[in-house]
């Protein structure tokens, strides 16, 4: 039998079932549609902003707090998720994990000139062929390109705010 060879770290999957994470896709129709996409923080690539389930707060709202703290943008977002996909993400430790991300659509209202992670990611309108083509999970790309379809045949759905009526 082989000796393991020093100094090599083998990957190892962390969990082998997939690991919920929430995402927004932030678009915008003026007067074409467009996907704002940011860089993910280990690697530089093409993303939509993400994260993991927060204690106390829907999938929506999670997909609101990363809008936010990962891109700067706030707006109405479309009630049910507009698709999901999964991809392979690689852990500190090294170790890959099955992740399933869960997407909400947020129609961009308001985009700050300041935000939590803006020292940490870049971000970019792109139109939404642009945006599909940047990214490398091929999960995301065809959730943007069928978004795109169903924004401009009229069947997504309208955007809701997340705030509670005025009393």
């Amino acid at each position: 039998m082989k000796a393991p060879t020093a100094g090599k770290r083998r990957k190892s999957v962390a969990r082998p079932e997939a690991r919920a994470q929430y995402a927004a896709l932030p678009y915008r129709v003026e007067p074409d549609l467009e996907i704002l996409l940011v860089t993910s923080r280990e690697t530089g690539r093409w993303v939509i902003p993400k994260g993991w389930p927060m204690k106390g707060k829907t999938r929506r709202e999670a997909a609101a707090i990363e809008a936010l703290e990962e891109a700067g943008v706030e707006g109405p977002m479309i009630r049910k998720p507009v698709g999901a996909y999964d991809y392979l993400k690689i852990l500190r430790s090294g170790e890959s994990q099955r992740c399933r991300v869960t997407v909400f659509a947020v129609e961009v209202t308001v985009q700050h000139d300041t935000w939590r992670e803006q020292d940490q990611r870049s971000s970019q309108w792109f139109d939404w062929d642009a945006a599909a083509a940047a990214v490398r999970e091929p999960g995301l790309g065809r959730l943007i390109r069928k978004f795109a379809v169903d924004v401009s045949s009229g069947r997504a759905p309208a955007p809701v705010s997340l705030a509670p009526p005025p009393a």
